[in-house]
């Protein structure tokens, strides 16, 4: 009899997003959980905070803090959102030269120590950091992706449920592109049960132009409100939800930054797309049919991303 061995989860900062999704992988019981960052306390800290709350919820997952990255061999999922948020005014792509330096490191370091393991990035600018460390790593394009398409389309779901009155959990919503301000919200991929979002009683154009701006705008929104810091709760939970997918294998349909060879038109760029995400990380992109206008409007989100990735270039973080 196959002894049963306890999934090993590393996340790669500590930070406000890097703690909830310390606290939320051990609620889950997903496995066990290395918290790691460079400030020498802090996921020591919050590690053990969390450990002292698991006898109160009857768990047993174990969780600790390091400032050693040897501490994440074995992992079978990296998590990654170590980088600096983003402040008032700026923008997620005001935070390339920064964080891919940040990036950098900590691709080389997940290379060496977790060479094997399913990644999954929140690090900003998303699409950028993905193909960073998708070309720094060499690891297999389907197990590198980055968390995008479904914080968006949470975000969505949320503004929908607001203007209709409906409970989120009878909304689905679709967002595909960079996660940038031009990324795309598709209303007629959207539903309210099961109604589709243009077609539901009340829903004109206008309503509907609002909330997909103000989905585009909904990190920026928090950061302006908060104004020392970004998101944090609703990007942990888009995460998790990606994260069980790929360690219990339950291939499930996410947006979710991926690699593309000639999907959709593009190649050799990380941006949001329908997939299939299960235990081998991206498990296929589906192709949509989308309208000439949905097509445009993808088009443009995957000219920002691919400017970002020659700025990478520009910048001599790859060649």
């Amino acid at each position: 009899m196959k002894a049963f061995k306890r999934k090993k989860i590393a996340l790669i900062g500590a930070g406000q997003i890097g703690g909830n999704l310390a606290l939320m992988a051990v609620q889950k019981k997903l496995g066990d959980v290395v918290l790691f960052d460079v400030v020498e306390g802090l996921p020591q800290g919050k590690a053990l905070d969390i450990h002292q709350a698991t006898p109160i919820d009857g768990l047993s997952n174990s969780i600790t803090g390091t400032n050693d990255y040897k501490d994440i061999a074995g992992a079978d999922l990296v998590i990654i959102t170590a980088g600096k948020p983003r402040k008032p005014g700026m923008s997620r792509d005001d935070l390339l030269k920064d964080n891919a330096t940040i990036m950098s490191s900590v691709a080389e370091n997940v290379a060496r120590y977790a060479p094997e393991s399913n990644v999954l990035i929140i690090s900003n600018p998303l699409d950028a950091m993905v193909f960073l460390f998708s070309k720094i790593t060499g690891f297999p394009t389907n197990k590198v992706v980055g968390m995008s398409g479904i914080l968006d389309a949470s975000r969505f779901r949320t503004f929908i449920a607001m203007e209709t009155g409906v409970s989120v959990n009878d909304i689905r919503a679709f967002v595909l592109g960079g996660h940038g301000d031009h990324m795309v919200p598709l209303p007629r991929f959207s539903y309210v049960g099961g109604i589709p979002l243009p077609e539901f009683p009340g829903m004109t154009q206008e309503k509907i132009e609002a909330m997909v701006e103000r989905t585009r705008n909904g990190g920026g929104e928090i950061v302006a409100l908060l104004k020392t810091g970004s998101a944090f709760y609703a990007p942990a939970a888009g995460a998790i939800s990606m994260a069980e997918a790929i360690l219990l294998d339950q291939k499930r349909v996410f947006s979710a930054a991926s690699y593309c060879k000639g999907e959709y038109g593009y190649n050799d760029i990380f941006i949001s797309l329908p997939v299939i995400l299960g235990g081998n990380g991206v498990e296929k992109i589906l192709e949509i049919k989308l309208t000439a206008e949905e097509k445009a409007a993808l088009d443009h989100s995957a000219v920002d991303v691919e400017n970002l990735k020659n700025d990478l270039k520009r910048m001599n973080f790859i060649k």
